[in-house]
């Protein structure tokens, strides 16, 4: 059975601002990066991202960038092994002036540790989409002290 999840919400914000919340490293790092982004999400470059609960910067490679519309990702899942995990995330504009946030990601081992880390990044996702959520229609950093 291949590890792979879909999360998704609805942002009470048009397209370009709730894409720019995600490829901005300043604006990503007021929400979801709790220790910072370095580098703006564009095809073909490495940025870095860092969090506080996962202490150390570790590289993000930007697969592909599609303005207002997707965002591809990879990363490194399992240094032992080297296998990297994919991730798409897709903005749709609604007709009520909302935007849907869907991301998906895929390419954990099968084993007992790909599971373990697919159910974390699972939670990781809808907590960054939480977290934008309340950063951009109300202001609130959900995340502010929530790890150290």
């Amino acid at each position: 059975m291949e590890l792979k999840f879909t999360v998704a919400g609805r942002i009470a914000k048009p397209v370009e601002e709730v894409f720019e919340a995600v490829v901005s490293p300043d604006l990503l790092s007021q929400y979801f990066t709790t220790g910072g982004a370095r580098g703006r999400l564009e095809s073909g470059v490495e940025v870095t991202w860092d969090f506080h609960d996962f202490p150390g910067a570790f590289p993000v490679m930007v697969l592909e960038v599609i303005p207002n519309k997707k965002i591809v990702l990879q990363w490194e899942a399992d240094q032992k092994t080297a296998t990297w995990t994919t991730v798409t995330m897709e903005f749709s504009p609604l007709d009520d002036g909302r935007t849907l946030v869907r991301i998906s990601e895929y390419g954990w081992p099968e084993t007992e540790a790909g599971l373990t880390s697919c159910f974390g990044n699972c939670e990781g996702w809808t907590a960054m989409l939480c977290a934008m959520k309340a950063w951009l229609e109300h202001g609130i950093n959900l995340r502010d002290g929530f790890y150290k």
